[in-house]
């Protein structure tokens, strides 16, 4: 056998290579660090999107013009709502954008040509382009029950709301918030009205 000799590493070799042990080791631990921070402020963001300020995407028609398919808007959570806010809540397992219409007690009363009248009073409302009876199949006048609100779309020809006893009106526990910022596209980038 022959005998190898050994080769002793330069004090430059090593201090290169300690060099490079250290910056692997500092790499990690920023890399670790990093990943860990982001990690809690995506967990934070979501909490706070899911708890206080939910983030959501409109899909369908039945909001147009004042919102349209695909834009993305912000709901905050509030205990009281106004009539023309618009508020998002839950049905089957989705959540449904309208406008409120009448609160508890009110009485709400649609004529064959779409125009709503609140205990008697017909309502303003300059946020509806074309109006419609739409799909109704409620008895008329109709008291909004104790503890709801009466919600409809903007697009009355196409809107599936408290006008058909299949959604009715919308209990508080259901509400997700009132739609108040739309955040996309950037263009219409402002408040909800």
């Amino acid at each position: 056998m022959k005998n190898k000799e050994i080769q002793i590493p330069t004090l430059d070799q090593l201090e290169k290579e300690l060099r490079r042990e250290r910056h692997r080791r500092t790499y990690r631990s920023t890399l670790r660090s990093t990943v860990s921070a982001l990690v809690i402020v995506a967990a934070v963001a979501v909490l706070i999107s899911m708890l206080w300020l939910p983030v959501l995407q409109v899909v369908g028609e039945s909001m147009t013009p004042s919102l349209f398919e695909g834009e993305i808007i912000i709901a905050p959570k509030g205990a009281r709502f106004s009539k023309g806010e618009v508020i998002a809540f839950y049905y089957n397992n989705k959540i449904l954008i309208k406008r409120v219409i009448a609160n508890a007690g009110e009485w709400v009363n649609i004529d064959q040509d779409g125009n709503v009248f609140i205990n008697d009073t017909p309502l303003d409302e300059p946020y509806v382009s074309e109006k419609a009876f739409g799909d109704c199949n409620i008895t008329l006048p109709y008291q909004v029950p104790d503890g709801k609100i009466f919600v409809m779309g903007d697009h009355r020809a196409t809107s599936s709301d408290s006008r058909n006893t299949a959604v009715g009106c919308v209990s508080e526990e259901q509400i997700v918030g009132r739609v108040m910022l739309r955040v996309w596209p950037l263009n219409k980038i402002g408040m909800v009205e």
